[in-house]
Formats: structure tokens, C-alpha cells, sequence
């Protein structure tokens, strides 16, 4: 069955660094679009950035890009999240997802889901 693994989160100060992984397993991926998304406290779990698998086609939200680059590894079936110049209100659990066939925003498209990776970025 499909699994999705997320780790790499941590504490950073603002303006730092941080790369989240995505381990992905139990079939092939080639069709899927990894999306990563993230939910702050009491807030709902919005969109972070996406990528299809095979083309290597992206899609950012507004408010990451240019900070944010998704990419993945084939060989180790990864997806990763470089996130730089990070802010505060980048604070929140981080989590990877996946579907089939065409990229979405909304969470509730996604089929399959990592466990979280928690980011907080003092200031």
C-alpha cells in the first residue's frame, strides 16, 4: 500500500534554511502530482507547492514563491521541500501528499498523505 514518509523538520531562525523530505513507496509514482501543504495552529491546511512526477512541472502558492523549490529524486523516491529566507508565519506542520492525474490545491483532492513534519521559525 501507498505510504509517504515526511521528516526534516526543525526550529530555525528566521531568514535560515530548512529541507523537508518525502519518502514515497508502494508503487510507482510516475503519474502522481507530490504536493507538499501545511496547517498552522487553528488554521486550515493550505497549499504549499506541487510537482508532477514524470514532467517535472511545478505549481507554488503566491506566498512561497521564489522561497520554496519542490523537486524530487527518482532513484530514491523522494520528494523534497527547499525552503529558504523562511518567516515566521511559515511556522506549521508540514505534510506530503499525493494523487493522480492533474494538480490540486484543495486537500481534500489528495488521496494519500505523509504523517507531518512540524517547521518553527523564531524570530
Amino acid at each position: 500500500h501507498v505510504q509517504l514518509q515526511a521528516s526534516g523538520g526543525g526550529l530555525v531562525q528566521a531568514g535560515g534554511s530548512l529541507r523537508l523530505s518525502c519518502a514515497a513507496s508502494g508503487r510507482t509514482f510516475s503519474s502522481d502530482f507530490m504536493a507538499w501543504f501545511r496547517q498552522a495552529p487553528g488554521k486550515a491546511r493550505e497549499f504549499v507547492a506541487a510537482m508532477h512526477w514524470s514532467s517535472g512541472s511545478t505549481s507554488y502558492a503566491d506566498s512561497v514563491k521564489g522561497r520554496f523549490t519542490i523537486s524530487r529524486d527518482s532513484a530514491k523516491n523522494t520528494v523534497y521541500l527547499q525552503m529558504n529566507s523562511l518567516k515566521p508565519e511559515d511556522t506549521a506542520v508540514y505534510y506530503c501528499a499525493a494523487r493522480k492525474y492533474s494538480i490540486r490545491t484543495s486537500p481534500a483532492e489528495y488521496q494519500y498523505w505523509g504523517q507531518g513534519t512540524q517547521v518553527t521559525v523564531s524570530s
